[in-house]
């Protein structure tokens, strides 16, 4: 039996802003030791001739076009080549991301047992989590649609839940489904808990590519058609694959859940209780859950100093953090952002979110740092008519070719070797040289060396924003 693992990554996370950003999204933080949750997740079920329940493919990655490029480098860095990294060229929810990973799984002819699995879900047994992968895929391949629940351990209103069957099937621990219900209020969740009938939706299926897209149809067939459209649509850009922009946008918008999920036949959908150390870390409070405590209940991150403190979670990533006298707290700070909130209240942060972006501010949408996909750049400094910016470029790579209509900008080489262009010339620089890239001036930036090349650029001019680039050739694809 052949086991395609699918990645789903298109999520926004806005309850963990401000670490997590619409343009650089939790499953891309290293919020648990030093992978990210995509690392680890395309990790936990790594390509190999044998694996739980049969040979594991490289993975299908479905990511938004918006951090394609962070999430390639994340998946070269964790050594997992993807067997295709779907682009979507916006948010169409879990059901029409799945669409076009089956729809790639299904394209040479095949059929294998799809492993579905978001991107941004922490699973610290996985051991126990291959071996109830490995019992999904018998009944995944029998025809079944799997998906696996979380016995609850508190009376949680954030999830989804599924109602089980009280029989087994044959020897494992898999269980019918008898329902799926909606998150509940703080009364029926804690009925759902002292019953044992209920757990939590964790958002992992098992099906085969063919069955999930029989299904589809039956019961949403326009996001299949939708999806089928967009697909026959795709193109390929470098290691991308991107799918129809406009059949795209016209599919509805739906969950795996709703669209099909709540709707099977009975008998048809079957749910599997994982034990694993589950956590979808989907806010402030979980994320102190399930860190490392310190002696009085604390989680400590980078450069922090706590004193009479209990119980708070506290991240420093640029700057000292000092907690006194504090409990039940949450202390996030970024270079352009600082969250304090009570450990009781993060669920409203997505209220601090939807601000930002009513009042057109920054913070909602990127970090002051801004990867790239030669590299990236941290906006150090801004005023009236200047801007300072660090820029690192990887080794070998190269920025477009491209010229300013409204700015001007000063290099200084800080490490490694600079190759520039500027309008007919092209020479070296190395550390502490500069040069100067007159308005209007085509210029390019590159990496020849083997090392990181780190810069500062300062900018000035009338206009500095990003959208006055003109770019004359690119590598990378981008207009």
């Amino acid at each position: 039996m052949n086991l395609q693992p699918v990645v789903l990554c298109g999520g926004a996370g806005t309850r963990l802003w401000p670490l997590s950003r619409e343009q650089y999204p939790k499953q891309l933080l290293a919020l648990l030791g030093e992978q990210s949750l995509l690392q680890a997740t395309v990790s936990r079920l790594r390509p190999s001739p044998s694996g739980p329940g049969g040979k594991l493919r490289a993975p299908i990655v479905v990511a938004n076009e918006a951090y394609r490029f962070i999430t390639a480098e994340q998946l070269r860095q964790a050594d997992v080549p993807p067997a295709a990294l779907v682009l979507e060229p916006l948010g169409r929810n879990t059901a029409p991301a799945l669409t076009l990973a089956a729809l790639a799984a299904h394209e040479a002819g095949e059929d294998p047992v799809l492993v579905v699995m978001p991107a941004d879900q922490v699973i610290e047994d996985e051991a126990a989590f291959r071996v109830a992968v490995e019992q999904g895929a018998v009944h995944a391949e029998a025809g079944k649609l799997v998906t696996f629940g979380i016995a609850p351990t508190r009376p949680e209103t954030g999830y989804g839940y599924i109602r089980a069957e009280a029989a087994t099937i044959g020897a494992g621990t898999a269980r019918n489904i008898a329902a799926f219900v909606e998150k509940p209020d703080l009364a029926t969740a804690e009925r759902y808990l002292a019953s044992r009938e209920y757990l939590w939706n964790a958002g992992i299926f098992m099906m085969r590519a063919s069955v999930w897209l029989a299904q589809l149809g039956a019961l949403r067939p326009e996001i299949l058609r939708a999806c089928r459209a967009a697909y026959e649509a795709r193109a390929r850009d470098q290691d991308f694959l991107r799918v129809g922009r406009e059949a795209f946008t016209a599919c509805p918008a739906d969950s795996i859940d709703y669209a099909v999920m709540e709707k099977l036949p009975a008998g048809t959908g079957v749910v599997i209780p994982l034990s694993a150390g589950w956590s979808d870390i989907g806010s402030w409070d979980a994320l102190w859950d399930v860190g490392d405590k310190d002696t009085q209940g604390n989680v400590l991150r980078g450069d922090v100093m706590a004193i009479h403190t209990r119980d708070t979670l506290a991240i420093a990533q640029s700057r000292l953090v000092a907690c006194v006298g504090l409990a039940d707290a949450v202390i996030v700070e970024t270079p352009d952002a600082v969250l304090v909130a009570h450990k009781g209240r993060v669920q409203h942060v997505r209220e601090i979110v939807a601000r930002l972006k009513r009042d057109g501010r920054p913070e909602a949408e990127a970090h002051r740092k801004i990867y790239r996909p030669w590299g990236y750049y941290d906006s150090i400094d801004a005023g009236s008519r200047f801007q300072v910016k660090r820029i690192v470029v990887n080794p070998g790579a190269a920025l477009s070719l491209q010229m300013h209509h409204h700015r001007a900008e000063h290099w200084i080489v800080v490490k490694g070797t600079a190759r520039v262009t500027r309008g007919e010339e092209v020479f070296l620089l190395s550390e502490n040289e500069s040069t100067f890239i007159p308005l209007g001036t085509r210029h390019r930036l590159e990496n020849p060396g083997k090392v990181p090349l780190e810069m500062i650029e300062v900018q000035s001019g009338a206009y500095l924003g990003e959208d006055d680039i003109v770019r004359l050739e690119d590598g990378y694809g981008r207009v």
